[in-house]
């Protein structure tokens, strides 16, 4: 289960966790600056909105709304950012993952919007960078963030026409991209590992636990009211409006946002039928190495990018704002995680920066990214007034900020149909509870395609 506790205590019969050290542990929590002061809720309250899940989603939901005048409530299970938006590794990348542009309008059925809807979607990733970056200068939110571009770089001479493409297809809705050989992505990251592959300038890099904190700050400021500590046990239909139940108290509103993604299940059942039935939570593990000498620093990643490959088993890396290389590593099966994943992730940048050495990892952690079988994000109208948005596909940082205020103009009065979003029905994945098991095993297919496309 996602985020699983190292222990579990009793409180009323609500399952409480236990401080987890794996979040605690991590490089954000140790340079993210404090978030603000939050309280569990307690008794019964009434307001326009309620909103479960405090990430990214959830808090531009937050911000947004409360800028436009509601009465909001965000209840949070556990503490700020404690899913993926605390623990990711804090590139803005402003695409979808394993999706090329051109292939998202034919995919988008006609009772969603079609085509058209498609598009919209397709411009809303194409932007979700830039909207990041603006939202960040405008409200100061001290997060280390760093626009200086995104580069895909390519790990085999077939994939320089998957790179063509991709810059084709975003230049053609007005993104900065350019396409670049083996000498220009050996200028930009240091290494002459790759084959080329394309930049987007509106991409870049932060501390995504500031970040999330940040937006958390600034909505309170706007008006909203966030509770932590505060897991969300049922919703039910009171009249024409909802009741949101925790331990100890109740929100009562007229439209629900559910903005929990991977960890829609992990304080207590699925707070919806069927919707964690909809996305698998995948482990993602992430680690920063020792601080580097600014002399070696400047031979990789000198232009301070932020990068991640081609490949299926994903090669990323970025520097953070201390000197230390944030990267990661894929597990088939988690076993011994603490050992492994470093050991796999130490072989990869001796591999990819000879000129770092074998680093030594200071801080390990992980984290789940909620990935949807079709790789495109899900928003639904699950009832009147309650919404939902699940599947980040690993682009949360730039695309949940995107979609949460996005969210926020539905609440605020805007048709559904008029977002730039498709509305569909749940669709629950059949044999889900079975198939959930076995969702980190695919790395082993991707490891097998990689190879067979470098040979």
């Amino acid at each position: 289960m996602p985020g699983e506790p190292e222990g579990r205590i009793a409180d009323g019969g609500l399952k409480q966790r236990m401080p987890d050290r794996v979040f605690s542990g991590s490089l954000w929590a140790a340079t993210a600056p404090a978030g603000p002061a939050t309280l569990p809720l307690e008794g019964a309250v009434r307001a326009d909105v309620a909103i479960i899940g405090g990430g990214y989603t959830g808090l531009s939901c937050a911000l947004a709304a409360a800028q436009g005048g509601a009465k909001v409530v965000v209840l949070e299970a556990d503490v700020i950012g404690f899913g993926a938006s605390g623990r990711n590794n804090g590139q803005v990348i402003p695409t979808l993952s394993r999706i090329d542009p051109d292939d998202v309008p034919p995919r988008i059925a006609p009772e969603a919007g079609g085509a058209a809807k498609g598009e919209q979607l397709v411009q809303l990733v194409a932007d979700s960078a830039k909207f990041t970056f603006e939202l960040i200068r405008k409200h100061k939110i001290e997060c280390e963030a760093v626009q200086n571009g995104w580069v895909q770089p390519v790990h085999s001479p077939g994939r320089m026409k998957l790179a063509a493409k991709r810059v084709k297809a975003w230049a053609k809705r007005g993104a900065p991209v350019e396409l670049l050989d083996a000498n220009g992505v050996e200028s930009i990251t240091g290494s002459k590992f790759w084959h080329g592959g394309w930049e987007n300038a509106t991409g870049g890099k932060l501390n995504p636990l500031a970040y999330v904190r940040g937006l958390a700050r600034v909505a309170i400021e706007a008006g909203a009211v966030v509770h932590t500590n505060s897991p969300v046990t049922s919703i039910e239909r009171t009249g024409s409006a909802w009741t949101v139940k925790t331990a100890r108290g109740t929100v009562t509103a007229e439209k629900v946002v559910i903005a929990t993604h991977a960890y829609g299940d992990t304080f207590s059942g699925s707070l919806w039928p069927k919707l964690m039935q909809t996305v698998f939570p995948v482990r993602s593990h992430q680690m920063a190495t020792q601080v580097y000498p600014e002399e070696v620093r400047a031979t990789v990643l000198p232009e301070d990018h932020a990068c991640s490959d081609s490949q299926g088993d994903l090669h990323f890396f970025r520097w953070d704002a201390h000197g230390r290389l944030v990267t990661g590593a894929a597990l088939a099966v988690p076993l011994g995680w603490r050992e492994r994943a470093p050991a796999r992730a130490a072989e990869r940048v001796e591999k990819v920066f000879p000129q770092l050495g074998r680093p030594r990892f200071d801080y390990v952690w992980h984290g789940y990214v909620g990935i949807t079988w079709d790789r495109l994000p899900h928003c639904h109208e699950l009832a009147p007034g309650v919404l939902a948005f699940v599947g980040c596909n690993g682009r949360g940082v730039a695309l949940a900020t995107s979609i949460g205020t996005e969210l926020a103009r539905a609440l605020l009065g805007t048709r559904i149909a008029d977002l730039p979003m498709p509305f569909t029905p749940l669709d629950p994945f059949p044999g889900h509870s079975i198939a959930r098991k076995f969702t980190s095993f695919p790395i082993l297919l991707y490891r097998r395609r990689d190879a067979k496309e470098i040979a």
